[in-house]
């Protein structure tokens, strides 16, 4: 018998999918079942969404009812919804895009204010827009939970305020699971005539996500980090605005995202919202203590672990970080995955070099520090046992990557 596609798809470890954890439903979530039938029976209409005949129509029809779906879900209007493949494409659109037009209308705009635990997906378009556009980028300092004062936003418009396109600030910390306050961020910009942009693809679905109440004028958002199909997400944008196009084409999402509109990932998009917004609060509560029981257990069992970022309601209720001093988080990760368990390091690897995490260096961190941490995320599907499993696995993985240390 040949091997099926599911064979292909399982890593040849021993271990079968019931004896694995996956503690890493930051980086993505198992797609819901209701949004992959969904998904899959939209495939099945096809139709292009800008022909005119019935199935074009049709297609339109999706796209169009999803858009207000999701608007919906987010108390947004549907007009402000754009399209898109993914959070980094939003996140793109929104950074240059606004900066473009915000230099095109008064050349001395060309200030953009980030922080420096921002996701790479902001951190390397600003750095691009920098080396090439002529962008001065101000980082925003962080306290040791990783958040940004809005006070020193309002300290730097106050001599600044006519010089800055927008400030970009992310909604939850993608490491350590910090909330920043984006509605007094936002209402600071505001207050100054400066846009603002918030990264909230960790936030929604995980804490509540009014965008009539915040106010941003962008919001970016992702659909494989809840619930939904990877290869597509949106960015909430105020309908008065115009960035500059980064795909020019067919003139689709009001003629700054052209492009085929995907109507099947959309509508998977738009469910996944609707479910994830619906089951918010009920998901926090039950997540949130996962997670408290997750830290309890891990500093029980390894005393000198050390959380970072914001404690209890300050953090994504998913969310557990912890430094082991003595370890390289590469080899806890790789001894945990060998156990079974999947989680993530704090460090981004490039060209196969490990780097310190740029998030706990803005923090104030050592660079020892910031090479032996974990993130740990829980999701929609995590249970006790996903718990246990890895408390039961953490002191002997602990001391194995200690005594490698120490070679």
């Amino acid at each position: 018998m040949g091997t099926t596609a599911a064979d292909r798809l399982t890593p040849d470890t021993g271990l079968t999918p019931d004896t694995r954890v996956f503690l890493d439903h930051a980086a993505t979530t198992p797609i819901r079942p209701a949004v992959l039938e969904l998904v899959i029976d939209t495939m099945r209409l096809g139709g292009n969404a800008s022909s005119l005949h019935a199935a074009g129509r049709a297609a339109r029809r999706i796209v169009e009812q999803s858009r207000e779906q999701l608007a919906a879900a987010l108390r947004a209007n549907p007009s402000e919804v754009v399209f898109t493949a993914s959070g980094t494409e939003a996140n793109n659109l929104a950074l240059k895009g606004l900066f473009w037009a915000a230099r095109d209308a008064d050349p001395r705009r060309r200030v953009i204010l980030t922080s420096g635990v921002e996701h790479h997906a902001v951190l390397d378009p600003v750095r691009w827009l920098a080396a090439h556009e002529g962008c001065e980028v101000v980082y925003l300092a962080v306290d040791r939970e990783g958040r940004v004062d809005p006070a020193q936003v309002r300290e730097i418009l106050l001599d600044r305020a006519d010089e800055v396109a927008l400030v970009s600030v992310m909604w939850a910390n993608n490491e350590v699971g910090t909330l920043n306050d984006v509605k007094d961020l936002a209402h600071t910009c505001a207050q100054f005539g400066v846009l603002f942009h918030t990264d909230a693809v960790q936030a929604v679905g995980s804490v509540p996500v009014a965008v009539d109440e915040v106010r941003p004028d962008a919001l970016t958002l992702s659909g494989h980090k809840l619930g939904g199909p990877i290869g597509v997400g949106a960015l909430l944008l105020r309908r008065d605005l115009r960035p500059v196009a980064l795909l020019h084409g067919g003139g689709q999402e009001r003629s700054v995202r052209s492009g085929t509109l995907d109507a099947p990932h959309i509508a998977g998009l738009a469910l996944a919202v609707e479910l994830a917004v619906a089951e918010q609060p009920a998901y926090a509560s039950r997540v949130g203590q996962l997670r408290d029981l997750l830290i309890t257990g891990v500093q029980q069992v390894v005393p000198d672990a050390v959380l970072n970022g914001a404690p209890g309601s300050g953090r994504l209720p998913g969310n557990a970080h912890l430094t082991f001093p003595g370890c390289e988080g590469d080899a806890l990760l790789m001894l945990l995955d060998a156990a079974g368990i999947m989680c993530a390091t704090g460090s981004a690897c490039q060209a196969g070099v490990p780097e310190p995490s740029h998030v706990l260096l803005a923090m104030g961190r050592d660079e020892r520090s910031a090479r032996g941490s974990l993130r740990f995320s829980l999701g929609r599907s995590s249970q006790e046992r996903d718990v246990d499993a890895l408390i039961d696995a953490l002191p002997g993985v602990v001391a194995r990557a200690r005594r490698a240390g120490q070679r």
